[in-house]
């Protein structure tokens, strides 16, 4: 019978052993896929952040171009012109694109950058739809709100 006890004892003893280390294995398998699945979800974030930066990157070139070009449309502005002058067609299209561009910032960036970003905008509308005095610069009257949003935008883009 002692031989018996012994033979249930070691059999006990290398069941527990097998139990302990399969629990143990399993342990370990469960916390390197959970780390794996964490580094897996930081590397997609990661991703979708810089997805999202190359977008708000390229809008931003997108509204600082036509507003250039808007700009542009606002120093060569003729004191008289009518809706069918090549400046005003050019001048509506830029003008369009930026009112466009404007409203893709309001969905792409925080507030405060929509709100100088409109400022800037509705500066811009302004200068070149009803001119400026003959004693202002078109340059000087839109600088202040251009560098607000381009510092807005800075500030957000890092």
């Amino acid at each position: 019978m002692t031989a018996m006890s012994g033979q249930v004892w070691v059999s006990l003893i290398s069941l527990g052993g097998v139990v302990l280390g399969g629990s143990l294995s399993y342990l370990v398998q469960h916390r390197t896929q959970l780390s794996a699945e964490r580094a897996e979800q930081q590397r997609q974030k990661i991703a979708v952040s810089e997805a999202r930066r190359g977008e708000r990157l390229a809008l931003l070139e997108r509204f600082i171009e036509v507003g250039a070009e808007a700009e542009r449309s606002a120093l060569s502005r003729p004191s008289e012109w009518e809706e069918n002058d090549d400046w005003f067609l050019t001048t509506r299209d830029a003008m369009y694109r930026l009112w466009v561009a404007e409203r893709l910032i309001r969905i792409q960036f925080p507030l405060p950058v929509h709100h100088a970003a409109r400022a800037y905008f509705l500066d811009l509308n302004r200068t070149v739809w009803e001119g400026l005095p003959d004693d202002e610069s078109v340059r000087d009257y839109l600088e202040d709100n251009r560098l607000a949003f381009l510092d807005a935008a800075r500030a957000v883009m890092g």
